[in-house]
């Protein structure tokens, strides 16, 4: 059985209590490794290591060194990318090919943050002084905790650390206590790229434990943090205590908006991949179909068609679409949800309940799971799932549309499907999130800020907006002459 523990300082150490804690493989619902369960004594010490590392070594490399160090880090990681994915299925039990796919991309964050780093420029300002001259700088923050969740642990991993170490900053990192394991063995690859002891450190174990003191400890500048509202809202409000920054990317109960004149076939199958792929277990899941009502039954038929033959099973082989549900409280929660969309009066068209033919090994499976007759005040239509749930709900025209999509406490991100390029402009400019997909969905890109509105988040990650986030501007005045003037008025 394999064994994982932190990464502080530049070496792999266990737990200074010595516990550890089982990881639960969510195909075959077996043990396949044990975690160091850490806690703030852990904590402790890998802040004070990136603390010093900020002082010492790292804190004396400039913009250019610490990019170079970064496009070596995207060489390693491309040779290293099947190895993480093979840990990444294992821990959380999504498709191989689209693990694989995600290790393969990272690399790219980290060349494209790796380019950023020394293009970052203040400004020579023109003020009123004559006498003065005046220029901006940017500063790294410092340390940065780092939290993320276990749907895709080196994706949303990346997009925090690549800009914060672009920028200069050190950081520690607390992975989901579901799928730390990928994210230690990607602490070998910073060792091999050359980073100085102490620039980035990973400590495992759970929220109460580990997460809460990264957040409070008085040394962290800033957190970075994805997963629900409720624990982001958590986060916030501790982080505020020490008014630290934050970049919070939270929850989703994204709408998928199709029109009569859309390319049908294309958006059924932009509907699927928006809540089906990933088994649902993603921020931006389109879990709100909103489907204009003279296509409503046929778009339906089709989409129950498609669906219901996906097939169900081991995340590893090639030919399967769904897998499982990666923690057994998330599959509990799941359940729970379709029973609350019957009691609401939603009718069920597929799916429904747990999976449990053929490929079921670990019985931790969801069937893709279709609901029509859905209001958007319904708690199916206003409250994230995460999981492979379906809600449709009908409108007549662009104006109810917006109205529906709009009216939810969450707004990360839409998708739409019109063939008409005016409609397409006036739904990007009316809807209330951080990203509008329009005759596509789950696209992102290293080049490109993703981020929410209201309660999906503050802030963005990804593109050159990112890299701001982990800065801080100064504003430097240098007199150009000296004269004596009034101390008692300001200059």
């Amino acid at each position: 059985m394999k064994t994982y523990t932190h990464y502080i300082n530049g070496a792999f150490v266990p737990a200074l209590s010595g516990e550890m804690f089982d990881s639960v493989d969510p195909y075959s619902g077996e043990v396949w490794a044990r975690i160091a369960r850490g806690s703030s004594a852990d904590i402790e010490v890998a802040v004070t290591a990136a603390k010093d590392a900020m002082r010492g070594e790292w804190g004396s490399y400039n913009a250019t060194q610490r990019g170079k160090l970064l496009t070596r880090l995207a060489e390693l990681i491309e040779d290293d990318a099947p190895r993480l994915a093979d840990i990444e299925v294992r821990d959380n039990g999504k498709l191989m090919a689209e693990m694989s796919a995600q290790t393969q991309y990272i690399s790219e964050w980290y060349r494209y943050y790796g380019g950023l780093a020394d293009k970052i420029q203040g400004a020579v300002i023109p003020t009123d002084k004559s006498n003065i001259f005046n220029y901006t700088r940017y500063e790294p923050l410092g340390v940065v905790g780092m939290i993320t969740p276990w749907n895709s642990p080196l994706l949303l991993l990346t997009w925090k650390l690549a800009p914060a170490l672009a920028a200069g900053n050190t950081a520690v990192i607390k992975p989901s206590e579901f799928t730390s394991a990928s994210t230690v063995t990607f602490m070998e690859l910073f060792e091999r790229a050359g980073f100085p002891a102490g620039v980035v450190n990973t400590v495992t174990g759970f929220g109460a434990d580990v997460g809460a003191p990264l957040v409070s400890h008085k040394d962290v500048a800033k957190v970075a943090f994805t997963g629900s509202d409720i624990s982001g809202q958590k986060i916030y409000e501790s982080a505020a205590r020490d008014i630290k920054k934050v970049t919070l990317e939270l929850g989703g109960k994204s709408p998928n908006i199709v029109f009569a004149d859309a390319d049908i076939e294309a958006a059924v199958m932009g509907a699927i991949s928006g809540i089906f792929a990933a088994t649902g277990q993603t921020c931006i899941a389109g879990s709100r179909l909103l489907l204009q009502d003279t296509i409503h039954d046929e778009f339906v038929e089709r989409l129950v068609d498609v669906a219901g033959r996906a097939k169900i099973g081991d995340p590893k082989s090639s030919d399967t679409h769904v897998g499982p549900i990666t923690t057994r409280p998330q599959f509990e929660k799941i359940l729970d949800y379709i029973d609350i969309a019957k009691k609401e009066g939603a009718t069920c068209v597929l799916g429904g309940r747990p999976y449990t033919g053929p490929g079921a090994k670990g019985g931790q499976f969801v069937e893709p799971t279709i609901f029509t007759g859905v209001r958007n005040d319904m708690r199916i239509a206003q409250e994230e799932i995460f999981g492979p749930v379906l809600g449709v709900i009908p409108f007549v025209d662009e104006e109810e549309a917006i109205q529906i999509a709009n009216d939810i406490d969450f707004g990360l991100a839409a998708g739409v499907w019109t063939s008409d390029i005016g409609r397409s402009f006036r739904m990007s400019e009316k809807l209330e999130v951080g990203t509008v997909w329009v005759n596509t969905y789950r696209a992102v890109s290293y080049t490109s800020p993703f981020g929410g509105y209201k309660r999906s988040g503050l802030g963005r990650e990804n593109g050159v907006d990112a890299i701001y986030d982990y800065l801080q501007v100064k504003s430097v005045w240098v007199a150009t002459e000296t004269s004596a003037r009034n101390p008692f008025v300001i200059g």
